[in-house]
């Protein structure tokens, strides 16, 4: 006879839900145009995207993915995010107990506003999150013109 533990119980729950949601298990989803095209990736960071009068910014959470492992490009007004968080492996390195993030491939897309100037896109990685500033185009202001009718 077992105890029963409703807190695992849940937990177990939980890890199933997430397991069976990660993109690389809802495959066959189809995009709609103007939304985020999920691509095949063991896992997506979270990310935040807001707006001043000058720029976008897009904000990912991708902590513990080196530099290295970051790829970011522009291609057709798309903004693409990929990488990989590693779970590196030591012989004589700690007996992992329980492991809770989760590692793999990762991929994000977005599409960007027309006034997006993606030639001029900058982005920083610190701390754990990319940040990725896109200036907006400089907008041409509308001006009167003065029309004389003869006649």
């Amino acid at each position: 006879m077992s105890r029963w533990n409703p807190i695992r119980e849940l937990e177990d729950i939980v890890q199933n839900y997430h397991r069976m949601m990660t993109p690389s298990r809802m495959q066959g989803l189809v995009n709609e145009p103007g939304k985020e095209a999920m691509a095949h990736a063991e896992w997506m960071p979270a990310v935040d995207i807001s707006e001043t009068e000058q720029a976008y910014l897009v904000k990912a959470e991708i902590a513990d993915v080196k530099k290295e492992d970051i790829k970011l490009s522009v291609h057709e007004h798309v903004l693409k995010l990929s990488g990989e968080r590693r779970l590196e492996k030591q012989d004589n390195g700690p007996r992992h107990h329980r492991i809770e993030r989760v590692y793999g491939a990762f991929a994000r897309r977005f599409t960007l506003p027309e006034d997006a100037d993606e030639t001029k896109l900058a982005a920083e990685y610190r701390d754990g999150v990319l940040n990725v500033t896109i200036p907006k185009m400089d907008q041409i202001q509308p001006r009167a013109i003065d029309i004389k009718i003869s006649g």
